[in-house]
């Protein structure tokens, strides 16, 4: 498997405190690789990142891309998940770490997914069993995170009940599980919602609130005031649709949010 390696330092943050599930400080330095791993025939590349040194297994998160495909935004979220302590993986769920800045094709993309849950479920475990083998990573203590499309891919890997501690979506679509699922469901869940999110009304809002009281799953459910559709990524600025725009504040506090619950979950 080809690697690309390098280092990066990066500043010391003195705000939030320390995790349960991280070292006493948080990461200085990180290792940062590009790499490869494959479901079935197709080569899929990942972007995996964690603490330079490491002295023991840690704990690791998935960060599953936008319907845009894997980029900036979730290769930016591994590597802040190391410098928490973690070991920090985007997924690719299109394969050759393919994006775009084209909705057409993002949208063919993301719908072929969507259309083949049992695909974006094997992808979705394609990356969780290459971490998993990581020699550095504790595979008992796994999580994942997810934006937009990546969101739900998470949630419906939960609702499949792939074993994970946890599972947060953010600015997600709302599925829910099926009756049959809903027994099988191991990870508990987050999801971290915009307000004014026009791609999830209230009665879909709704419907997903019924739906985890009827299952009696380990649920949490956030919304953020002013918010709408990808409120994390700094590139939504509302040009592809009004409804699609970051919103610095609701970013950070839902991070902060993740954070804990990570922390929870991990430990």
């Amino acid at each position: 498997m080809r690697a690309t390696f390098l280092a990066l330092a990066v500043a010391l943050s003195a705000a939030a405190g320390c995790m349960s599930a991280s070292p006493s400080n948080r990461v200085v330095y990180l290792t940062i690789r590009d790499v490869e791993y494959r479901e079935g025939s197709t080569v899929l590349k990942g972007h995996l990142a964690m603490p330079e040194k490491i002295d023991s297994k840690r704990p690791a998160v998935l960060v599953v891309h936008e319907w845009w495909g894997r980029g900036a935004h979730s290769d930016r979220s591994a590597e802040d998940l190391a410098r928490l302590g973690y070991v920090g993986f985007a997924v690719d769920m299109y394969g050759d770490g393919a994006s775009t800045t084209d909705p057409a094709k993002a949208g063919e993309w993301a719908g072929a997914i969507k259309k083949d849950t049992a695909l974006g479920i094997r992808r979705f475990r394609a990356a969780l069993d290459y971490v998993r083998a990581l020699p550095e990573v504790n595979p008992s203590r796994v999580a994942a995170i997810g934006y937009c499309f990546g969101g739900t891919v998470c949630l419906e890997g939960a609702w499949d009940g792939t074993d994970l501690r946890g599972v947060v979506s953010f600015h997600g679509g709302l599925t829910t599980p099926d009756a049959d699922q809903a027994p099988g469901v191991k990870a508990s869940i987050l999801v971290c919602h915009g307000a004014d999110d026009p791609f999830a009304p209230k009665e879909v809002v709704d419907g997903f609130v019924k739906s985890m009281k009827d299952a009696k799953l380990d649920w949490e459910f956030v919304q953020y005031g002013n918010a709408v559709h990808s409120f994390t990524n700094p590139a939504a600025d509302g040009t592809f649709n009004a409804g699609v725009k970051y919103d610095a504040t609701a970013a950070a506090r839902s991070w902060e949010v993740m954070e804990s619950f990570l922390a929870e979950r991990l430990r």
